[in-house]
């Protein structure tokens, strides 16, 4: 008897969610049929179209969510130049009190107050948040103790910045406003930071962990959620003279693993459904055969 040929087809390839549109956005809890829009720079999958959230917003809400059962009853929560995106977020929290905090009057800003001088006693914040703030102060060193300041004992700070693994920290309050753009990204920039920036947050008073969506969810979660690839918020809580306790950090485990199963059956289910589609119009295309002439 001859060589029998296996006429199974080939395997086919896993299916892969960057292959196909659609993402969520953790922020606004809303399906993004259409896929994410461009950043403000060009960036291909940034701007969500319902809720206008970045990358740092959608990857803050993930953390956030994640940090909660650890966060317990939130006292008073500090938002540090508040943006909109996160609010829903921070207010899912319950916090006995929300004070939004701004150099400048408006967006929902309840106390006026610089960075620099914070108009709350010591120890009074349980939850802080400085996100993309410290980028546009001066004097930043004083702005950091002043967040040390603030901090209750087992408070937590999430602060982030623009910052560039593998340089150093580069800042030039001088530099006309063309200068900044192009080396800072934004004209009201004062600097870029490096791989220093962890040493500016311990020496104001600072014990950091930084935390990255990988650390939080799988690269399928990642790409579906829109977190992007290069984010990094540093956990920031008062140094102690004592011994420093562990972190207790939020970690994607059988969760996160369950979860990136989903998003690869997603995929899966998307690519079915659009080479059934394809096949569909194939047949309808073949049944109307040839236009007459």
């Amino acid at each position: 008897m001859g060589d029998q040929t296996d006429a199974r087809p080939p395997a086919r390839p896993p299916a892969r969610i960057e292959d196909t549109p659609g993402r969520y956005c953790p922020c606004c809890d809303r399906h993004v049929r259409g896929g994410l829009k461009p950043g403000p720079d060009g960036r291909p999958d940034a701007t969500c179209p319902h809720c206008r959230s970045l990358e740092r917003h959608r990857f803050f809400a993930v953390l956030l969510g994640a940090l909660r059962p650890a966060l317990g009853r939130v006292g008073t929560l500090l938002d540090v130049a508040p943006a909109p995106q996160p609010r829903a977020q921070l207010l899912r929290l319950e916090p006995r009190r929300y004070v939004r905090c701004d150099l400048r009057p408006g967006r929902g800003v309840d106390v006026r107050g610089d960075l620099t001088s914070l108009p709350f006693r010591d120890g009074c914040v349980d939850l802080l948040v400085c996100y993309h703030v410290l980028e546009h102060v001066v004097d930043d060193r004083t702005a950091i103790r002043e967040l040390a300041r603030v901090l209750a004992p087992g408070g937590l700070g999430i602060v982030q910045v623009p910052w560039r693994p593998g340089t150093v920290t580069d800042e030039d309050p001088d530099a006309p406003e063309e200068e900044r753009v192009r080396r800072f990204g934004l004209a009201d920039h004062v600097r870029y930071y490096g791989d220093d920036v962890e040493d500016r947050l311990v020496e104001g008073g600072l014990d950091v962990h930084r935390v990255t969506p990988l650390d939080l969810v799988g690269p399928a979660a990642n790409t579906f959620l829109g977190l992007g690839q290069d984010q990094s918020v540093w956990l920031v809580r008062p140094a102690t003279d004592g011994p420093t306790p562990p972190w207790a950090l939020p970690s994607s485990g059988g969760l996160g693993d369950t979860l990136e199963a989903m998003v690869t059956e997603i995929a899966a289910l998307r690519r079915d459904r659009r080479e059934a589609r394809q096949a569909l119009r194939r047949e309808q295309d073949a049944r109307s055969g040839p236009a007459a002439p």
